[in-house]
């Protein structure tokens, strides 16, 4: 399995959602896929913290590492009077900002920093990166002596979210955005970046580490990389030599190997030491461009520039196998640019599996997983770590995630039922909470209780089953029995007031319904309904000790045949012949459509009291409380 590395200037991060073939699946996972790459580094967010949201953190299979702006669009330096001066000038804070994307199946970074110089802190902490244990921090930060080419402090220069560093066992990766040369009144603040960059680079190499730099450096290296560079250099009146000799161009080729550098170089930078991989694939190449300019159009006639790059450390130009761009992929004023690493490399004449190297030790063994991916071994400046989205997750694992439930039922509920009411109280709380948030168990077989107590219009509220005190009869030695349809005494027939006892009342004819003793009167004889009450009690109270509530709501009657829980029984004078002819007699369906079709038909305008005429329906239009609502009227 090749590593494949990814960077972007999205030129804000949901701009490339307004293009194909990103605008159909229109998430990040989907876009990931789509290039294919293990490692995505975005640059030109555009967004602030408060501009996170769940679609960009909680990417399903991947961690997230931002390096955000920590002002407003539009707010300037306070203490650099020439940003002030003229508010038009210069780089509005906000329109930076730098992202990078770990696929968890391929790779996971062992420490992770935002800034060039060390001077932020990490995310919960006071003390700087700079200040941080060794073993606790990526190192070679720029010394005191390289920040003093710059005016600008370190803090300054971290202020604008540019830069990422991610540390793999194998290198560390530096995904950056480099301010852009639009007038003098940013020079400072560009150079400045590009020294701390450049020093930052080069003491890590120093200190043995593989470096892969990657992003927008908004340099152009030379006139092959652009394809204006006649017309630049006769508008600022500058020979091929100067051309290639202005202050970035010069640092960018001191830092790489076969950049052209005029004249001798610079102190500290005598020696190159990164390689521009994406050039080494495609010497000589002429229109790699990676940026064309949207306000004239110059993508289509491939009118652009090469400011994007993937470098990586001397000793690590072997371990690459391709590199390229990815023209074709529409979505910003930039275009994807790709490095594969290799699945197997030589380290220290020995083959490895690139998984090996990328992750945390003991993780991969010759490219086979030993363990499976951790939350808790994410660093601490990871998105998901972020307080609005820590401990989150996606609302599609919700439903697929298999709920934890207990196998067997609590063998000190039934002892603590009247010994220890509190303990019931927070058992039963518990169960009700599990019953709405878990995936419900298998309920019990209800057939055999009496209707009124097994199928209830609607499960008993919380706060009735807390507040249910236990009938004074009962004993801790005595257990309530079901009762059964096939019990000794048997139930009599109910009266039209129940409502319908099963489906077939959605089809009974009205008469059937409604019909029943003498000239369609039953004789009611009621018998208390202490027993049957306290039933109900002891079949919740068996229903919740072992498992989420079982008590399963039967299919609702119309309003006007719905039934009233927990009524006092009655009997008619000749229940068994009706409750026969009830089971036998057959549906009209004619009459359930009729009695359906007045319960959801338009209804019928109400007659005068007065004229006996059918009213008339009026809206208020009068500006009050009233307002829009609809009333009946005489017609006259």
């Amino acid at each position: 399995m090749v590593l494949r590395i990814t960077t972007w200037n999205v030129n804000g991060i949901r701009n490339p959602f307004s293009y194909q073939p990103w605008r159909e699946k229109r998430s990040y996972a989907a876009m990931f896929d789509t290039l294919e790459a293990d490692i995505v580094v975005m640059q030109e967010t555009k967004i602030q913290r408060k501009d996170l949201q769940d679609d960009m953190v909680l990417v399903s299979g991947w961690d997230c590492y931002f390096s955000l702006p920590k002002y407003k669009k539009g707010q300037y330096f306070a203490r650099y009077e020439a940003y002030l001066e003229d508010s038009n000038r210069g780089e509005q804070l906000g329109y930076s900002g730098v992202a990078i994307y770990t696929r968890q199946s391929a790779c996971a970074p062992i420490r992770a920093e935002e800034g060039v110089t060390g001077a932020l802190c990490p995310p919960g902490s006071s003390t700087s990166y700079l200040n941080l244990p060794e073993n606790e921090c990526i190192g070679g930060y720029p010394t005191l002596d390289q920040l003093s080419r710059s005016p600008v402090d370190a803090a300054t220069l971290d202020s604008e979210g540019r830069c990422v560093l991610l540390e793999f066992p194998a290198f560390v990766l530096i995904g950056v955005y480099s301010p852009a040369t639009r007038d003098q009144s940013r020079d400072d603040f560009r150079l400045g970046f590009l020294n701390a960059l450049d020093a930052r680079v080069r003491n890590l190499v120093a200190e043995g580490k593989r470096v892969i730099l990657t992003g927008d450096l908004n340099i152009m290296r030379e006139e092959i990389d652009t394809a204006n560079a006649e017309e630049l250099m006769r508008k600022y009146g500058m020979s091929d030599t100067e051309f290639v000799s202005t202050p970035s161009r010069r640092l960018l080729n001191q830092l790489l190997v076969g950049g052209k550098v005029l004249g001798g170089r610079d102190e500290g930078r005598e020696k190159p030491v990164m390689w521009d991989i994406c050039r080494e694939f495609n010497k000589g190449r002429k229109g790699m461009f990676t940026h064309w300019e949207q306000k004239i159009n110059a993508r289509p006639g491939n009118f652009g520039s090469r400011i994007d790059y993937i470098l990586c450390s001397h000793d690590m130009k072997d371990w690459f196998c391709s590199s390229n761009i990815q023209e074709g992929l529409l979505g910003s004023d930039h275009c994807p640019v790709y490095a594969i690493i290799k699945d197997h490399i030589r380290l220290d004449d020995t083959e490895v599996h690139i998984s090996d190297l990328v992750n945390p030790s003991g993780v991969f063994k010759d490219g086979n997983r030993l363990k499976d991916y951790s939350v808790k071994s994410i660093p601490a400046l990871s998105a998901k770590l972020i307080p609005e989205f820590d401990r989150r997750r996606n609302i599609r694992d919700m439903f697929t995630r298999k709920p934890s439930l207990s196998s067997e039922p609590s063998k000190e509920s039934s002892a603590t039922d009247q010994s220890d009411p509190p303990a019931t109280q927070d058992r039963l709380s518990r169960d009700i909470t599990n019953s709405e948030t878990a995936t419900p168990p298998q309920t019990q077989d209800l057939s055999g209780v009496s209707p009124a107590v097994s199928s209830p219009t609607a499960p008993a509220s919380p706060d009735k089953l807390l507040g249910a005190k236990r009938p004074a009869i009962e004993t801790p030695t005595t257990k309530a029995v079901k009762r059964s349809k096939s019990a000794s005494t048997p139930l009599p027939a109910q009266s039209n007031g129940k409502g319908q006892q099963s489906l077939k009342g959605f089809f009974k004819s009205k008469a059937l319904v409604n019909g029943g003793g003498k000239d369609g009167q039953a004789g009611e004889t009621t018998e208390t309904a202490e027993p049957l009450e306290r039933a109900g009690t002891d079949d919740l109270r068996n229903t919740t000790q072992g498992q989420a509530q079982a008590i399963v709501p039967q299919p609702t009657s119309p309003p006007s045949k719905r039934r009233q829980p927990y009524r006092k029984r009655s009997s008619t004078s000749d229940s068994g012949d009706h409750a026969a002819d009830e089971e036998t007699e057959t549906c009209d369906p004619i009459a359930a459509k009729e009695s359906w079709s007045k319960l959801f038909s338009k209804r019928h305008p109400p007659k005068c009291e007065g004229h006996k005429e059918h009213c008339i329906q009026l809206t208020t239009k009068k500006p009050g409380i009233n307002c829009g609502r609809a009333f009946w009227i005489c017609p006259r």
